[in-house]
Order: structure tokens, then sequence, then C-alpha cells
């Protein structure tokens, strides 16, 4: 069947489609409706089945027979090791920790943090939850004591998993003093925590609290699956609210199951035996669904990356790994690639990768010059495609798996079956192709999304229903071409208005990522009194480039004259050497224009290094910005 067809008959009728795909997944009772719409707008899927996450990712491969298949590559540059476990070795890791928390009282509903670098381990911690029926909340290994201080009041975990450090490049990072700041700042206390020993630095343990992970496992019967409703949720996920305070977002258990296993093969054309890495963490929405679940519920072999895109040891990682594993797709943030196109601008550290089939991007919008940089030095397609934390999984993607589309270039293609998507105006009707809105999804949204957030049913309902009744509104602006396919141009408020004109910070930032000696970039508008908002653009160069940064500026100013117009009153420029992202990618661009304005501003919780903004305010001074 063609995407066309596929998505027809997904239109035409969503029941049989999601029934149809639920057939790709082992019940222990089978769902007779996929929709539940008695609380509409709070929609649910499958809620008349009984399901479990573990046996679908792990024991239903082994009584296929595919127990020595290799189902995780544990590949740690950090550490000079690499480690394989087969879908046997899992099933009996994962059974016997689910046993010990068994013993320690974890039952179905239960919450446990799991707070672990990248290693086997934290997919175990994770599966095991999933065995019992209980309720994991992953939090990104080295976060701040006080943001998880803040994720165990709100989710009041029985227990916590935890490392007792994490490597990076240069240094250890300290989660058990992390661990204990958080649970003594904490008004919540869990009963016990689990200390996964790493031989880099072994942890204090507190008595009566701690037991290190392979004493707690000592001599425990293994635990089997435990059946859950389908509306059980899997998971709960924070993501960085816009007032500060986390949203917990819920993962309902059989949806979750059905729409990543469709995904799989759909998507990324990726089924049992194939390898597939996404260089993500566990800490993220990716982590959670293509390091972890998706690919083992699809019966893949699954990569662990203990590493960085650059640095460990150099820009050649990533092929490196591809290469030596055989990886089949293979899936990164564009961040991620603009960090190996600085260091490696000519691609002369690209190897011969064989089995690869092609590369995805999400995360981060992907400008064209990075798009076009891998086209030509990996030779295989290479794939934008767009989702959320909220929804778990891409909502426009190019389907490989059904059909190939022609790839345009800033596109994440188009939109997947069970999303309808729309270009809405402020007065939330439907714009024209081509036009510049809001895009929102129509509900209900397909199975697997976020049906609400953790104990906040009226913060869902205010922060993603509220604004368009009858969709759910993803804070992203962009607009739809003629032929359907979607443009991810900024998050609304990234949207400036100069002038009265409403413009895109991604569009600009695509005309100035095109100049030969910009490496990656970001547009803020900051306040002007005549005209209400002006862009200001920082740009970082190539390695080894050694043009005048004033030069680099005056051109790229001259370039957006070019490429967008006078319209956009584009002046300013300045050259830093980094932009300050969050640790899964992501630019802080409000938290920019807050400084840029001089506006109050919090030093935002998933900040990958702190020192950049005081590197972000010194350029703005340097502009006669930021003088508070």
């Amino acid at each position: 069947m063609t995407y066309a067809q596929v998505y027809g008959q997904w239109q035409q009728d969503p029941e049989g489609f999601w029934l149809g795909a639920a057939g790709g997944i082992d019940w222990v009772t089978k769902p007779t409706r996929a929709l539940n719409d008695s609380r509409a707008p709070l929609y649910e899927w499958f809620t008349d089945a009984t399901v479990n996450t573990c046996w679908n990712a792990v024991d239903r491969h082994v009584a296929a027979g595919r127990g020595s298949q290799a189902a995780i590559i544990h590949d740690s540059p950090v550490t000079g090791t690499k480690h394989v476990i087969t879908y046997d070795e899992l099933q009996n890791r994962v059974s016997r920790l689910a046993g010990a928390l068994k013993a320690k009282g974890i039952t179905k509903g239960d919450r446990v943090i799991i707070y672990m670098p990248m290693v086997p381990e934290a997919l175990e911690a994770m599966l095991a939850c999933a065995r019992l029926g209980a309720i994991h909340s992953v939090v990104f290994g080295g976060f701040a004591a006080n943001e998880l201080a803040v994720r165990i009041d709100d989710c009041t975990p029985k227990a916590i998993i935890a490392a007792s450090c994490g490597i990076e490049p240069n240094r250890v990072v300290h989660y058990k003093p992390l661990l204990d700041a958080a649970i003594d700042m904490a008004d919540h206390k869990p009963d016990f925590c689990v200390i996964f020993q790493r031989e880099q630095e072994v942890a204090k343990l507190i008595p009566g609290r701690d037991v290190a992970w392979h004493e707690f496992q000592y001599g425990v019967e293994p635990a089997d699956c435990v059946p859950v409703e389908g509306n059980h949720p899997a998971y709960i996920l924070y993501t960085s609210g816009t007032t500060g305070a986390p949203k917990g977002v819920v993962r309902p258990t059989a949806g979750h199951l059905v729409a990543l296993n469709w995904t799989m093969r759909a998507i990324y054309n990726c089924g049992a035996g194939d390898v597939f890495w996404a260089a993500s963490d566990v800490g993220w929405v990716v982590g959670h669904s293509y390091i972890c679940y998706a690919p083992l519920i699809a019966g893949c072999t699954t990569i662990v990356y203990e590493g960085k895109p650059v640095g460990t040891p150099n820009a050649a990682a990533f092929w490196r790994v591809i290469a030596e594993h055989k990886v089949k797709s293979f899936f990164t943030a564009p961040t991620a690639l603009r960090a190996i196109k600085r260091d490696d601008p000519d691609g002369a550290m690209v190897t011969a990768m064989p089995s690869l089939q092609a590369l995805y991007l999400a995360g981060e919008r992907a400008d064209p010059d990075t798009i076009h940089w891998a086209q030509n030095h990996l030779k295989v397609p290479v794939i934008d495609h767009w989702w959320q934390t909220e929804t778990g999984y891409a909502i426009a993607a190019n389907p490989l798996g059904i059909e190939p589309l022609p790839v345009k270039i800033g596109s994440p293609s188009v939109a997947m079956p069970g999303f309808d998507v729309q270009v809405l105006d402020e007065g939330g009707h439907p714009v024209s192709p081509g036009t510049l809105g809001a895009i929102a999804i129509k509900l209900p949204l397909p199975p697997g999304t976020l049906p609400t957030l953790w104990n906040a049913e009226d913060r869902f309902i205010k922060s993603y229903l509220a604004h368009f009744p009858g969709y759910y509104e993803t804070g992203d602006a962009g607009y739809v071409d003629g032929d359907g396919y979607l443009y991810i141009m900024a998050r609304t408020d990234d949207v400036i208005n100069v002038a009265g004109h409403r413009l895109s910070t991604g569009a600009m930032e695509e005309v100035l990522a095109g100049h030969k000696d910009v490496a990656e970039c970001a547009v803020i508008g900051v306040a002007d009194d005549l005209k209400g908002q002006s862009p200001l653009g920082f740009l970082c160069l190539n390695r080894g480039s050694d043009r005048l940064h004033e030069d680099v500026v005056r051109e790229c100013v001259a370039l957006m004259r070019e490429k967008i117009g006078p319209v956009a009153d584009f002046k300013r420029a300045v050259v830093v050497d980094r932009l300050p992202k969050t640790r899964s990618g992501k630019i802080l661009r409000g938290t920019m224009v807050k400084i840029a304005d001089n506006q109050p501003w919090k030093m935002p919780a998933t900040i990958d290094d702190p020192a950049i903004l005081d590197e972000i305010t010194t350029a703005l001074k340097s502009l006669g910005l930021a003088s508070g």
C-alpha cells in the first residue's frame, strides 16, 4: 500500500486501523474496541484489554526461539568497554531484578524513580518495573538535586534505582551525593534505594535505606509478568513547563505498545534481528521510545551508547559505532550532527557504513545546510521527522517502511496515521497552504500519546486543550505546503513580530546556516521601542575558520537582506563559541531573550552547561543589551 492509501485507511476507519495494528502485540486479554471517548476531550485507548509491556519487549522473543539474538549492545567509549546482552540474558536479568523489587514490596501502580547513566542496567530497571506493573519515572542522570527533589515529591516513589556515578569524557559525575541531597530536600521519602555501584566510583551507602544492586538481587525468586489494564500508566516522564514546574507526561501501556510497534516497521523499516540505534539518553523521550521500548518490542537489537558525538574520541565516533555494529537505522538530533559537522566540515572522518539504510533526525529543527552535509557524506536518505515528549513518537515523518516519499529539505514530511495536523490562526481557524500559523492536532490524539499529566488533569487541559477547543496545541508554529508537507519553523513563542510582520526565527536561521563559515546559529527577537521586536543572530563558526568576525557578521546581514528582504530588519549578529542548550540539544532561546531584554529569568533545570549563559550575557553586553 502507498502512504496515501494507509493514511486514507486510518481516516476512513480509525477504530479498525488501530485494532488492526493491535494485532502485532501479545495480549493477555485482547481489546474489543480501540477508542474510549466516554470522557472526551480526555480520550483513552484499548481500556478493556490487559497486557504486559515487558512480556512484549523481552519474553515473547525468547518464547519465539530467538533468545540467543543480541537484545542490547552497550558501547561505552568513555569507559573503553563493550558488552552484548542476548534476549535470554535480558529475560534472566530483568525477571531477577523484578523479583527483588517484588520481595521489597513493589507492586502494580507503585512508582519507582530511575536515576541512571547510559548503561544496560537503566533499561533493565525500566523493564523490571514494567514487568511488575510498577510505574517508572526516569530522571536524567546527574540532574540537579533540587530538580530531582521536585520529581520525588510529585510522583512519590516507593523506591529509587540509581547509579553511583556517570562518566563524562573528562570527569566523573557524582550521582549519589545528588541523590542524597534530593531525598533530604524532598518532603516524600522513598522506602529504599538500589544503588548500581560502578567501578569508577563506589558510593557510600546509607544503612537501612540503600542497598547495592548485586546484593539486592542475590538469591531472589524471579518474577513473572503482571497483566495490567490498557490505560494503566507505563511511565511518567517529566518535561519542563513554561511556569518552571515540571509536567509529568503519562504514557498509557497498551497504546504505547501498539503505536511503537507500528512505527518500527512503518517509519524506520526495522524488524526482528535488525540493529537500531537512537543516539540519545534514557532520560529523554527518545531514549524511552527508541532506545528501550520500540526496538525491543519489535525484536531488534538496540544500542546503548555511553559517549558523545565528538570528543569520544573525535567526530568519527558515530560512524565507528554504525559500521562496527551493523546499524540499519540511525536516529540522532540535528545538534549532534552540527557538532560533528563543525569539527569535520569536509566529512573527511566519515567512514564506509554499508549496513546503514537511513539517518533520522528529531529533537530540534533540522536546518537544510546540516541535512545537505549529511546527504553528501553519508550517501543515505536523511529523514527529518517531528514529534514531542507528549506524543512519544512521530507526528510527521517520511514512512520508509510504507513508501519512501520525496524528501523536501526543511520539512519533516507528512502527518502519520492518527494525527490530523492543522495550521490555525490566532482565532483557531485553519489557514491556507503556505501561511504561517499555530500547529494543532485535531482530537482525539492517537494511541500512546499522553492522555493527561500526572496528578494534574486541570493543568493538562489548560496547557494543551483550552486554547483551541477540539484540538491539541503543539506549541509549534509553521505551515503546510500544497502537497501536504509540514514545515516546523519555530516554537510559537519564537515567532517574532517586527513592525507588524510575523516572522519565523527558523527561516532566518536557515539563511544564516547557509553561510559557509557558520556551523550553528540561533536567532531571537529582542525588544525594540520602534518595531516591537528586532531579530538578533548568534553565530558559531566552523572549527579552523580564521575569518574576521565582523566580516562574517556583515556577510550574514547581507545574506538575510537578499534571502528574506528588508522586512526582516536583520542588522545585528554576534559570534559566540557555543549556544546554550538543554542536555537533549534544544537551544534555550527563551532564556536568551530574557537576558537580552533584562527580564527576570531562572537557570533552566535542563541546561547542559550553565557557564555558557555567562558567555552569552557578555556577547549581548557588547551590543548594548543585557545591561541590567
